[in-house]
């Protein structure tokens, strides 16, 4: 009785600073947990009230471009510059809010598409090509809709400011869904969001005109040629390119089934300390994407090996008239950008992006998606301006180091001929683009290292 008396008398105030330091341990990882869910509740509440501040702006910027002579030309630049300004915003409010689940796509096309079509038409020179009368039928459309969508999103944020709302319920409930958008939710903001979402998909196809590619919205997947690929196909490939025996020891699986994206995504790990991924269309089956990460922690090849043992890969995976455009070094891995040659012009839209490892030459990575999207025939022909006018309307301080023909894509997603300067200024290695017909500057590129 007398030890158990002692033992009581030493254990009760440990037990008791044990359970005191236990109670503020939980305390104190409560506050926090309170503290993350508050500041990540008003970054939502942020983005969404931004979000209705932006597309209020955004409808007056469109009537005030309605508002003038149509001849207006300066005016209608800097209403158009304020909407794609504003949109951009628009877009960047839309992905802070945790609308991931939620059906939202033709919300943001509309978005990306009123984006393009303000910009592509203030870039222009609107002194020499106004406005037309389709294209300010198409703004007055579009400054309609977005009134219908600001009306929404106020119906939205009173629910939101009176009934004292909150988007990490949202959150929690779109967590509980798998990969799929449950319609039977019960929360406001969510139904709120989808009726804005189904508003949109009502309208009729905004005639967008020619300042919009169409052909260049609907570059997708789909376009590929070649029958589907099943999943037995995409896991034969996956071994062959791993070198593997067979495809046992792969996981496949198919992603956006029945869209123009459809793809199938392989992962490979034969042991903790490595893991390989890849893609796979659907349509023809084939590779888009490929990474294999590992450490390399020393450098054996120099800048040409490297670029021999990518030529070669490249050769072998029936990468035909490829060209090295880039190359830059990064944790001893070599990273190269091909693009295609053709009747003396590197095409610079139709390129491969490849990693090797400077340690063994093996690849570790591979971005083919531009090229295969965008493989087609071209007409090319001569370009109008001489390589001597050309180098007039260059910059006197660029060194020149080599020239040469390239097609590239220009701020209007238009692909134009161009004479390519490669050259340094003031200590920087750059390429200049001139438009090979007008000598008009396309683009300009800061670079680190040529191939």
């Amino acid at each position: 009785m007398e030890l158990y008396r002692r033992l009581s008398s030493v254990l009760f105030p440990v037990v008791t600073i044990a359970l005191v330091g236990t109670a503020l341990w939980g305390y104190q990882v409560n506050q926090e947990k309170n503290t993350i869910l508050i500041k990540a509740e008003n970054q939502y509440q942020r983005a969404f009230h931004d979000l209705s501040y932006s597309m209020d702006k955004l409808h007056s910027e469109l009537g005030n471009a309605l508002a003038v002579h149509s001849k207006s030309h300066l005016f209608h630049k800097r209403c158009l510059m304020n909407v794609w300004r504003m949109t951009s915003q628009a877009q960047s409010d839309v992905n802070q809010l945790p609308l991931s689940l939620i059906p939202f796509q033709h919300a943001e096309q509309f978005l990306s598409n009123l984006s393009k079509f303000s910009y592509r038409n203030a870039v222009r020179d609107l002194g020499k090509q106004p406005l037309s009368d389709q294209e300010l039928k198409t703004l007055e459309e579009l400054y309609n809709r977005s009134g219908e969508i600001v009306q929404q999103l106020r119906t939205v944020q009173t629910n939101v400011l009176d009934q004292n709302l909150r988007w990490m319920d949202v959150e929690v409930a779109m967590a509980t869904q798998s990969n799929s958008y449950d319609p039977s939710i019960n929360n406001m903001i969510v139904a709120g969001f989808q009726d804005v979402n189904s508003k949109i998909g009502e309208y009729a196809e905004v005639d967008w005109g020619p300042s919009l590619d169409k052909k260049f919205q609907m570059r997708s997947l789909a376009l590929i040629e070649g029958p589907e690929a099943t999943e037995q196909q995409v896991r034969e490939k996956a071994a062959a390119f791993l070198g593997l025996p067979d495809g046992s020891q792969l996981q496949v699986s198919e992603n956006g089934a029945g869209t123009e994206f459809a793809t199938y995504s392989v992962a490979y790990r034969p042991n903790e300390s490595q893991s390989a991924s890849m893609d796979f269309t659907k349509r023809g089956g084939k590779l888009i994407w490929f990474m294999n990460s590992r450490a390399v922690s020393e450098k054996n090849l120099e800048p040409d090996q490297a670029t021999e043992v990518a030529q070669q890969f490249l050769k072998d995976q029936g990468y035909e008239s490829l060209t090295a455009v880039t190359y830059d070094e990064f944790n001893n891995v070599a990273h190269m950008t091909f693009a295609t040659s053709q009747d003396g012009y590197v095409i610079y839209p139709e390129k491969v992006v490849i990693g090797v490892a400077l340690d063994n030459g093996e690849i570790t990575s591979l971005q083919a998606g531009d090229y295969i999207l965008e493989k087609k025939p071209r007409e090319l022909g001569k370009p109008q301006m001489s390589e001597e006018e050309a180098r007039s309307r260059l910059n006197p301080e660029l060194r020149i180091e080599s020239t040469g023909l390239a097609v590239v894509r220009n701020e209007l997603d238009q692909d134009v001929r161009c004479r390519e300067f490669t050259g340094t200024i003031r200590g920087m290695k750059m390429k200049v683009f001139l438009n090979a017909d007008t000598g008009i500057e396309e683009k300009v590129e800061t670079l680190n290292q040529q191939a």
